[in-house]
């Protein structure tokens, strides 16, 4: 597992180099909490080179207290995460590993 630092640090990374004088103005990362409890993990990826990139989403089933759930997926150009409250770690470091994934365009120029 990852440290948080450095999951941290990435995403930090990754934010700051979307940040154009305009992205930043209308787009952004929200992080907030839920009340199941846990975690809800939002990034905007429109004008960034994420945006229309396909993911596969990831979902784990909901157990009966509604207290243990997973999912991230991408819907009309926003990354999207919930977690119960230790896997917010786990939901930033799935972002990032598809947002560092070289595209296939990328691949290609190689």
């Amino acid at each position: 597992m990852q440290d948080a630092d450095d999951v941290l640090e990435r995403l930090e990374r990754w934010y700051a180099a979307q940040c154009n004088g305009d992205w930043e103005h209308t787009y952004g990362i929200t992080i907030e909490t839920l009340d199941n409890p846990g975690w809800n993990f939002k990034v905007e990826l429109r004008d960034t080179y994420l945006s229309g990139r396909t993911f596969s989403e990831i979902s784990e089933r909901q157990s009966d207290d509604h207290r243990e759930f997973f999912h991230c997926g991408v819907k009309d150009d926003v990354f999207t995460g919930a977690c119960p409250p230790n896997r917010l770690r786990e939901i930033i470091s799935i972002f990032l590993g598809w947002a560092e994934m070289p595209s296939a365009e990328q691949v290609e120029k190689s």
